[in-house]
């Protein structure tokens, strides 16, 4: 049976009776979250802990033994199977793994995969493991997160923890810490402590709450984009003195003017951000995608593609020049600002 989102949390919350729970996605979050569930569950009902096998590509005979085994309760052994990779299997090694999934009496399967993209979710092997999997028991395909699912999501694990998370606080977060499921229920939870689970404001979000390199970046974008130069600076200043890698800095400056001219020849070609964020194989939501369109309506194609050169040669310097690196990042920046000055 293959399920989506909605209809493996009506699955969890019965008693698992499959032999073969498989929860795939291009989040690693979602995927690691539902395995979570699904063994602890298991294990539970077992009263023994899970036999745990890694990929990409598990040790078959260490998985035949382990399904083999019988139980010391008299109960189905859980084997778990993290971040599988079928690309990685040969024919004849996916075949015998599907043979033993098929065969186990004293067992129940619970695999992982994290694709790299959509794309990779089509492939000749991945197909025959969901073939398999939906076969023998429950296969559940987690679409990566909108920006309205990950804010009911942050609301909900504040609420778990009887905290409140105001609605504008929840999308200050957001922005800081982008679709990155990982950082931001590590946020909600650090926050909610920091309140003494009463409330998350705003004001709490913007004197605690981490960010990404990415997100400031961006914010260092919007500023030049803004024509506030000096606050531009100063955040490039705050970044070298939180200790930040330059290349990195480079690399991730790089990534928001590569977003901004994907998505200003994508919408010349008349594509919607959504559809950009497909084309160009973007994994997750297209939030990054949508921020990146906003910001590309103020400046012109010939713009982007002098920007774009600016940066090449930023990470050039970066990796060959003996000049000091703040040096070459503070003359980037001023380059890219006169740059979108020009029409």
């Amino acid at each position: 049976m293959i399920v989506n989102a909605q209809k493996l949390e009506a699955v969890l919350q019965k008693p698992l009776d499959q032999s073969v729970y498989y929860f795939f996605s291009t989040e690693e979050y979602l995927v690691r979250q539902a395995a979570r569930r699904a063994v602890d569950s298991l294990c539970r009902e077992s009263g023994e802990d899970a036999t745990v096998i890694p990929g990409p590509v598990p040790d078959l005979d260490q998985v035949v033994m382990a399904a083999g085994t019988i139980s010391f309760f008299g109960t189905r052994r859980v084997v778990e199977l993290p971040m599988v990779q079928p690309g990685s299997f040969s024919d004849k090694d996916l075949a015998a793994l599907g043979d033993v999934m098929a065969s186990a009496e004293n067992a129940v399967f619970v695999i992982t995969t994290v694709f790299a993209d959509d794309k990779a979710k089509s492939g000749k092997r991945a197909k025959a493991l969901l073939a398999q999997a939906d076969k023998l028991g429950v296969a559940a395909d987690l679409a990566a997160p909108t920006q309205s699912d990950a804010l009911r999501m942050i609301t909900q694990r504040a609420a778990d923890q009887n905290t409140r998370l105001d609605p504008g606080a929840a999308r200050a977060l957001l922005d800081r810490c982008g679709l990155d499921l990982f950082l931001l229920n590590n946020e909600v939870d650090k926050l909610a402590a920091a309140s003494g689970y009463t409330t998350i404001d705003s004001d709490l979000v913007s004197r605690m709450a981490a960010r990404s390199l990415e997100a400031d970046v961006f914010d260092m974008v919007r500023l030049v984009q803004a024509k506030k130069s000096t606050l531009a600076f100063r955040k490039l200043e705050e970044l070298l003195l939180l200790q930040n890698d330059p290349i990195a800095i480079s690399a991730a400056l790089s990534g928001s003017y590569v977003d901004l001219y994907r998505a200003k020849t994508g919408m010349a070609a008349g594509r919607s951000y959504s559809q950009i964020h497909k084309d160009f194989g973007y994994r997750g939501s297209d939030w990054r995608m949508k921020k990146a369109a906003e910001s590309a309506s103020r400046l012109s194609a010939k713009q982007l593609r002098s920007i774009l050169e600016i940066l090449l040669e930023l990470d050039q310097a970066l990796k060959s020049s003996p000049t000091d690196k703040a040096v070459l990042l503070q003359t980037a920046l001023a380059r890219i600002i006169a740059a979108e000055g020009r029409v």
